[in-house]
């Protein structure tokens, strides 16, 4: 039986991915693996756990890898336009303080970065060395989310950034802490609708009903968004093997049961996925894979 988890999300037709779902790794395609590696831990603060064969996996402090790194050489770098693919994956921080504390760290090292609140999280923006975008951010307390009307109240407010320093000052930044992980993807995407069909009616993701033009959130278990695919760059090409480009994220479930069901509703709709009964992986109208797993 479908069950909306929040007044502001629409079910889908078919399997309803359950409660206990998290993001895990991304995995990027870049053109210079010591210069991203440079940045990721210079500026974004992650360390490296493994590295070998143009391949290194990084990730916080303590836990397991956010973000895998895969180098080809002469790759391009995105253009300012955009390309059709990535338009950011976001690093969720465990607290506001830690926020304020990268706030902080970033104005030291002189980075530029974007910055918005979204009255459910507070975010700052950053540019890899290829052009693929970062969200750094921390979610409010589910508590104080607002409505409006049915639909979740979101903002591209400024941000109060005296606010969030002062409120990381008890500490100096040491990098990504414990409990930081993968808290969302967002795509530039050629059409809502197929973006839809293949995450909400296929994988099962819930929709997200928020007044947003030209795009369309989608989540499970009452989150703002595990997803966000808009079609601002609907003109742009799709990012190919010849481009710095986001080349598969990870959907992580409970069970391998629940896997199985993500594996038939996938068949349902006539999407292919391949793998095996505890790990499978379909690709998306724009490229990128999607590893649905019961680990990351």
């Amino acid at each position: 039986m479908h069950t909306n988890r929040a007044p502001f999300t629409m079910a889908p037709p078919r399997y309803q991915l359950p409660i206990a779902v998290a993001l895990g790794a991304v995995t990027l395609q870049v053109a210079n693996l010591a210069r991203s590696l440079e940045y990721y831990q210079r500026v974004v603060g992650l360390r490296i756990l493994t590295q070998g064969d143009g391949r290194a996996a990084l990730g916080a402090v303590q836990g397991g890898t956010l973000v895998h790194l895969v180098e080809k050489r002469g790759v391009r770098p995105v253009p300012p336009r955009g390309l059709l693919g990535l338009y950011h994956f976001a690093i969720l921080l465990p607290s506001r303080v830690a926020l304020g504390q990268f706030l902080a760290h970033l104005d030291r090292l002189n980075e530029r970065a974007g910055m918005s609140d979204h009255l459910v999280s507070e975010a700052v923006y950053l540019t890899d060395p290829d052009g693929l975008g970062i969200e750094v951010y921390a979610d409010r307390p589910r508590d104080t989310w607002k409505l409006n009307g049915s639909a979740i109240a979101m903002a591209t407010d400024p941000l109060d950034v005296p606010s969030l320093v002062a409120a990381g000052a008890a500490a100096a930044w040491n990098g990504a802490p414990e409990g930081t992980r993968i808290g969302h993807v967002h795509l530039y995407v050629g059409a809502l609708e197929e973006a839809a069909r293949f995450y909400h009616e296929g994988i099962g993701f819930d929709t997200i009903n928020l007044q947003f033009p030209g795009a369309l959130f989608m989540s499970a278990g009452g989150y703002h968004h595990h997803l966000g695919t808009n079609i601002w760059a609907a003109r742009a090409p799709v990012a190919t093997s010849e481009d710095a480009r986001l080349l598969e994220f990870s959907v992580v479930l409970p069970t391998a049961a629940d896997v199985q069901d993500v594996a038939q509703s996938l068949r349902e709709g006539g999407i292919a996925a391949q793998g095996e009964s505890d790990a499978i992986i379909a690709t998306d109208p724009w490229g990128i894979a999607v590893r649905i797993a019961t680990g990351s």
